[in-house]
């Protein structure tokens, strides 16, 4: 899905490495953003997506895009994945979902969803394209069910594309 919109700016509070508080203009001067916004501290398929971010990290940066995890959740509670996980890229809590609906990350089972994270929300990956004046949507995927995420070989494929 190509979005030729302005990807909204945010300001959050960043518990793993790289700027705190981060934004879009913070991440640097990489051609691309990858930002996976996660459901909840508890949810075992974002704590795997966080892994494998962590793991295949180094193909990622080599097709000059910079990786941002969001986390639905207190800093306090993130931390706990920076010590386990110990990932390269910036963790991000937005305990109140701003950002995420900003980017209009999904959502499911309607009042109940919206009032809670682990069961109502759902994962969505954007890839920002910063190659213009302002970072701009290049590619998007809203999960359709809590496992529903790319994986790391597809992000790469989707950046080569773009010419990462």
């Amino acid at each position: 899905m190509n979005h030729p919109l302005a990807a909204p700016e945010f300001l959050l509070a960043n518990v793993g490495p790289g700027p705190d508080p981060c934004s879009l203009a913070a991440l640097g001067d990489a051609e691309f953003a990858v930002l996976a916004f996660l459901r909840d501290y508890h949810c075992d398929w974002c704590r795997k997506q966080v892994r494998s971010l962590t793991d295949r990290y180094d193909d990622l940066r080599s097709r000059d895009a910079e990786v941002v995890a969001v986390l639905p959740e207190p800093a306090e509670r993130a931390r706990r994945w920076v010590d386990r996980y110990d990932p390269p890229f910036p963790l991000l809590v937005d305990p109140d979902g701003t950002v995420a609906d900003a980017y209009d990350q999904p959502t499911q089972l309607g009042g109940l969803g919206a009032a809670n994270d682990f069961l109502g929300r759902l994962p969505a990956v954007f890839v920002l394209d910063g190659r213009g004046d302002d970072p701009r949507f290049a590619w998007a995927h809203r999960g359709d069910s809590p496992r529903d995420r790319p994986d790391v070989d597809e992000l790469c494929a989707k950046l080569d594309a773009l010419g990462g």
